[in-house]
This record gives structure tokens, sequence and C-alpha cells, in this order.
């Protein structure tokens, strides 16, 4: 099981911003967003992967820096326009491992759930309370597990399907630890490829609690970065530091 838990199952997404079933397409919608919540403060990314949002909120003026687990995603980062100028630390953002204040911390695309256990996750938001600067927020893009997934043990998604390659997602659930470890499976006529990777999901309320807990305050959570109302399978939360 370790493949599933470590930074190396990431390194295997050689081309990961290539691949309509990985990334997002949102990040003009949420650099736009990010910007307005940092309002000319630094930002910080956590698990800024290939810098799909981060340079798109650079662009917009915004100082941003970046924690990542990967290497390989910190070398397709290096490799875009202006990858190279962005401040980035190689490490476990749960321990959010840099120095300085910001106005705004933010985790997008689920990746706070790549935390694997309730105490990394409220550790992280802890040490992201104390990276904040007062009156400061921390913007987390999550997504709530479909009822009728957490009632099953296993299940299969078709991802992507085209004429000499399908992308499969097969996914084993541990309803008590609110895990599942997943298998992304590239079927092509070159061969096969498979992405390993896991996450602990947490529910909105358990999140407000660990928020709480760190000293922080929901103002407001969304469906989207355009402001649709919650709930939704996906949403965007944020939670504030008192001045």
């Amino acid at each position: 099981m370790k493949a599933f838990d470590s930074p190396a199952a990431w390194d295997r997404m050689e081309a990961y911003d290539a691949t309509p079933w990985a990334a997002g397409d949102d990040e003009e919608a949420a650099s736009a967003f990010l910007a307005k919540v940092a309002d000319g403060g630094p930002a910080l990314e956590l698990g800024i992967g290939t810098g799909r949002v981060a340079l798109a909120l650079a662009r917009s003026g915004v100082p941003v820096t970046g924690i990542e687990s990967s290497p390989k995603m910190l070398e397709q980062l290096r490799a875009k326009p202006g990858g190279a100028e962005l401040d980035v630390v190689l490490g476990d953002f749960a321990d959010v491992p840099v120095e300085g204040e910001f106005s705004l911390v933010y985790c997008v695309y689920h990746s706070f759930f790549l935390l694997l256990t309730q105490e990394e996750q409220l550790r992280c938001f802890q040490n992201v309370a104390d990276r904040l600067k007062d009156g400061g927020a921390f913007v987390l893009q999550t997504f709530v597990l479909d009822v009728d997934q957490y009632g099953r043990e296993n299940w299969t998604d078709t991802m992507h399907l085209g004429d000499d390659e399908a992308v499969l997602l097969m996914s084993l659930h541990d309803a008590d630890e609110q895990r599942v470890n997943r298998q992304q499976v590239v079927l092509s006529t070159s061969g096969s490829r498979f992405y390993p990777m896991s996450f602990r999901y947490a529910w909105p309320s358990e999140l407000d609690l660990m928020a709480r807990m760190a000293g922080l305050t929901r103002e407001e959570r969304r469906t989207g970065w355009d402001g649709e109302p919650f709930p939704h399978p996906g949403h965007v939360t944020v939670y504030r530091k008192s001045e």
C-alpha cells in the first residue's frame, strides 16, 4: 500500500497538465477569486503541483509561494513561463515549512485530502493559522463524497474514452477511516500505465471543526469560484483569522 501514500506516485504523472482527466480547468476563475481574497498581500499555495493556479495568480500581481512534495511536479512547474521565479519549498504541506506571514493560504482541487489522517489535516490547519496574518484567509477547494459512494466498498468510473485510449478510475473505500485508495489505469494501443493515489475525505462540518480548533472562523462556503450556492459535490470554503 506504500505506493498510494508516497509522493513518488505523483512523480509518475509525467504530463499532468496534458491529461484531461487529471487536472481542473478553472485556473482563471480560481485566480480571480483568490486575488480578491489576498487583497494585495502575499499568498501561499499548499500542494502547488505544476503551478496551474499559482502561475495565473502570480500574473495578477499577487506574490505567490508554494509547497510541493513531488520533485517531478516541480520540474514541470519550473519549465513553464514564470515558473522559475516562484519561491517553492519541497516538503510536506501539512507542516507548512515556510517562513513569514501570508494574507492568503490556499489549497485547490481537493489536494487537502491528500493528507491521509485526521491528525495530519488538523495539524495543517493549525500550522496554516500560524502562518496567516491577522485577518488573513485560508481557502480550501474540496468535495463532498457522494452518498451512494459512501455506502459502497468499491467502484469503477470511466474518466476518458477515445479511439485508442481509455482511462478507468478504480476505487477501494474504507468508510471507518474516510479513506479511498485509487488506481488510475490508462489503457492504450501503446500499453498500460498506472497512477496510484489515496485520499482521506472530510465532511464540511469536520473541516469547520478543525478550523475552529485552529482559531479560524468560517466566513463563506460556496459551490465554486463564481459564487454558486452550497450544497454541491464540490465546494470552496473561506476560513478567516481574526484581526
